[in-house]
């Protein structure tokens, strides 16, 4: 198994949860963006995007759709909840929530005001978008009221998907919209010997 990555790029996530699996994997770090730094990286994977994961003839370059796949390929049950479970469907919304509610939200937001050449950026998009993340993260508050992780009673890859848009957040400043909850929430994840041993490698 080979995977991709670029330092605090969404391929942590994959790291991470390879990390907390114990699965033998190798790591190829590329520099960001590859498909600027590192163009021969187009010849693997043409949309020059990370995560990608190379597991024999399977090939992935979406973050959440690959914890997934090496849940449902590495793990025992412990970082997934089982349909059998009463957070099943709690689970799957919040693996999702992590890249469509709260990071995909912040790459936007640093598109149009970071990213793109200043004569192109729109503040007023980037005011928008910040006001849809701090919505969201009040839907994370409230999810985490009286609990340690988000899904059934445990860590999991839920927590995960979460933890790195939060990671994300907190490299670009918007940790000031945290809550005192999400703020324990993050500590906690960071705590983590598998998160510390996956940014060790970044």
């Amino acid at each position: 198994m080979k995977l991709y990555h670029a330092v605090d790029t969404r391929s942590l996530r994959c790291v991470w949860l390879l990390e907390e699996l114990g699965v033998s994997y190798d790591l190829d770090v590329l520099p960001f963006p590859p498909r600027v730094k590192a163009p021969e990286f187009l010849s693997i994977n043409p949309l020059g995007t990370l995560p990608y994961l190379v597991d024999g003839d399977t090939k992935m370059s979406e973050s959440i759709a690959i914890l997934e796949y090496l849940l449902n390929r590495y793990d025992g049950g412990e970082l997934r909840v089982t349909p059998d479970e009463v957070d099943y469907g709690s689970w799957l919304n919040w693996m999702h929530f992590g890249e469509a509610s709260l990071a995909n939200i912040q790459a936007m937001i640093l598109r149009y005001t970071l990213f793109v050449p200043k004569p192109q950026r729109l503040p007023v998009v980037g005011d928008d978008f910040t006001a849809f993340l701090q919505e969201r993260l009040n839907v994370l508050d409230a999810g985490l009221q009286g609990k340690t992780y988000l899904s059934g009673e445990r860590f999991t890859a839920a927590d995960i998907s979460v933890g790195y848009a939060l990671l994300l957040s907190s490299l670009f400043g918007y940790q000031k919209y945290f809550t005192p909850t999400i703020t324990a929430y993050f500590d906690r994840l960071q705590s983590r010997s598998a998160y510390q041993a996956a940014r060790a490698k970044s």
